[in-house]
């Protein structure tokens, strides 16, 4: 599979995510010791069970989710390593809201080439979005 087809493949799953299922994104991770997941609910964590568990846990608090769209900010690619830095914004129910509100998550994925695929081996995702001012506390 191509990076393209790989990055591809992960909107078809972070869609699925966001409608409660892990599955289609968890299939399209490296389940090597270093894999690393960093999402809005958590600390960061390293290695695949943990990385399962950890997006097993996140997909529960989103219901009808739908991502809307995938805004490359920035794409690095080598024969064995890429990484994208996009803008993922959507809708969806989260936490139990009782309605669907829009998100945005800033988000970087690392991928290995892996076996021959690509692997998500790091994705770090957040929802800053505004500009901080400079005494902004960040603890």
């Amino acid at each position: 599979m191509t990076l393209e087809q790989m990055i591809e493949q992960c909107e078809d799953a972070w869609n699925a995510f966001v409608k409660g299922d892990p599955a289609p994104a968890k299939a399209l991770y490296s389940h090597r010791d270093d894999v690393t997941l960093a999402n809005p609910w958590g600390p960061a964590v390293r290695g695949w069970d943990s990385v399962s568990r950890t997006l097993d846990a996140a997909a529960t608090r989103f219901e009808d989710g739908e991502v809307t769209s995938f805004e490359v900010i920035a794409r690095y690619m080598s024969d064995e390593l890429a990484c994208v830095l996009e803008i993922e914004r959507g809708q969806a129910r989260i936490g139990g809201a009782p309605e669907v509100a829009p998100f945005a998550l800033r988000v970087t994925t690392a991928y290995r080439h892996e076996d021959g695929d690509w692997k998500i081996v790091l994705r770090h995702a957040d929802p800053i979005m505004t500009p901080k001012p400079a005494d902004a506390r960040l603890g």
